[in-house]
């Protein structure tokens, strides 16, 4: 091992060792040539994504590998995930329930629905990956353009039925 990865795992080592959310972890850093594998078990993927960023802006890292599980405290079952999930998108003020709904198939969780916004897709995702014994997360939620008042009866009747005829001369909502 170079003296240049020598200095890096230390560095990395004492990251890791001294972060109030991670060191509980007792995770482990190896650097050959620059490539950061860092091997162990957290209990959410947002903390493995938040360990990815942190390392991805040290400098001197070439590559990083993740060896990380995560991992539950005892069994936990696709509805004990999905109900987790649901708890955190509740959390998330940014984030509306009527818009976004989930389900978790072996701790990958689905986001569906429509959203107003970018940022509330976003903001969903971030929210899932808090959530305990969620692996992978994927995004199936469309982005409604210019969005509609989904209060209101009528406006949801039209755009769900686009009835062209109804809308005769007027800018049509999808």
């Amino acid at each position: 091992m170079s003296e240049k990865d020598r200095k890096l795992q230390r560095q990395i080592q004492e990251m890791l060792d001294n972060d109030r959310d991670l060191r509980s972890y007792s995770l482990k850093a190896n650097v050959i040539d620059g490539e950061v594998e860092v091997t162990g078990i957290v209990d959410t993927l947002s903390e493995k994504n938040r360990l990815r960023k942190k390392l991805q802006d040290l400098d001197g890292v070439k590559g990083i590998e993740l060896g990380l599980a995560i991992s539950t405290d005892g069994a936990i079952d696709d509805e004990s995930v999905t109900a987790e999930v649901i708890e955190e998108l509740n959390a998330n003020p940014l984030v509306n329930l009527r818009h976004v709904g989930a389900r978790s198939v072996d701790g990958t969780v689905f986001l569906m629905g429509t959203t107003e916004s970018e940022d509330e897709e976003r903001e969903a995702v971030k929210a899932a990956e808090k959530a305990r014994g969620v692996k992978n997360v994927i995004s199936q939620l469309k982005v409604r353009p210019g969005g509609y008042d989904d209060e209101s009866l009528e406006a949801i009747f039209h755009h769900q039925v686009n009835n062209d005829e109804e809308d005769e001369g007027e800018a049509r909502i999808f």
